[in-house]
């Protein structure tokens, strides 16, 4: 009975700590949800050299992702589909790969048959700013270049429940931008 009480008591310990959130480390140079990202050049991986700034005007989905990240790779496709749905929906969307190496994150776009706008960020400006701790991630951004949210992890870009989701921060960001420049 003895031998069972400690290994008893570190699960529940493990248990109890586990339920405890525990605040995200951020990337140095974060901008955070509702604030304005800072002006940075834009490699071009399937493109031309571009600064972030030339993408304001219109909302903007910025995907974080790697050659290497299978979920990032996992969704490349649903991002395509998204992009091309309706060309009336009033978005950006983009790609910014954090390959250190330039040819595998090429190699992928090609194998991929990638059409929108991809970059690299080889010296971690784009993924520190956007706070790219975990791959895939997946950035909101309105047409001021404010940051609406922030999504982790792998999803299928243009199922219901995304479109949802990004109509939605669209949308509310729409409404506040109204609501502030009043009648």
């Amino acid at each position: 009975m003895s031998a069972i009480t400690p290994v008893l008591l570190r699960l529940v310990l493990l248990g109890i700590l586990g339920a405890v959130p525990i605040a995200a480390a951020k990337t140095p140079g974060e901008v955070e949800v509702g604030h304005s990202l800072r002006e940075a050049t834009l490699r071009g991986l399937n493109g031309p050299n571009r600064k972030l700034s030339e993408f304001r005007r219109k909302p903007l989905i910025i995907n974080v992702w790697a050659s290497w990240c299978g979920p990032c790779r996992a969704e490349m496709a649903s991002l395509e589909r998204l992009a091309w749905l309706d060309p009336s929906a009033g978005f950006a969307v983009i790609g910014v790969s954090t390959d250190d190496d330039f040819n595998a994150a090429r190699a992928f776009l090609l194998s991929s048959h990638a059409t929108i706008s991809q970059f690299i960020d080889k010296d971690l400006i784009m993924e520190n700013m956007l706070g790219a701790s975990k791959l895939p991630l997946t950035v909101l951004v309105d047409a001021d270049g404010r940051v609406l949210d922030k999504i982790f992890g792998a999803r299928e870009w243009d199922s219901p429940e995304a479109l949802r989701l990004i109509h939605n921060a669209f949308r509310r960001q729409s409404s506040a931008s109204a609501a502030r420049s009043g009648p």
